[in-house]
């Protein structure tokens, strides 16, 4: 059985997980057009997402944890058009 992390930690290693992308380096061949670079970037965005999706339908959650999770939101889109979209 999987083991239960507690909302704070998800949304800690959720952070952790959009530095990761910002700090992935950009391969020096092609740049930002390398399929595989765009796919860990988007992957670990996803993952970041998935950890937090499911904060807000948790009974008990306290509203500034619920705006936490909005932040994150944000700050993965942010990440999306600042790594991969911005020249």
């Amino acid at each position: 059985m999987a083991k239960l992390i507690p909302a704070a930690e998800r949304v800690i290693r959720a952070r952790e997980l959009i530095q990761q992308a910002r700090d992935f380096p950009i391969p020096p061949e092609l740049g930002k057009n390398d399929l595989s670079y765009i796919a860990k970037i988007k992957d670990l965005l996803r993952q970041a997402r998935d950890l937090v999706k499911f904060i807000p339908q948790t009974a008990g959650v306290s509203k500034e944890m619920k705006e936490d999770v909005k932040k994150i939101y944000e700050e993965i889109e942010q990440a999306n058009r600042d790594i991969l979209y911005s020249a």
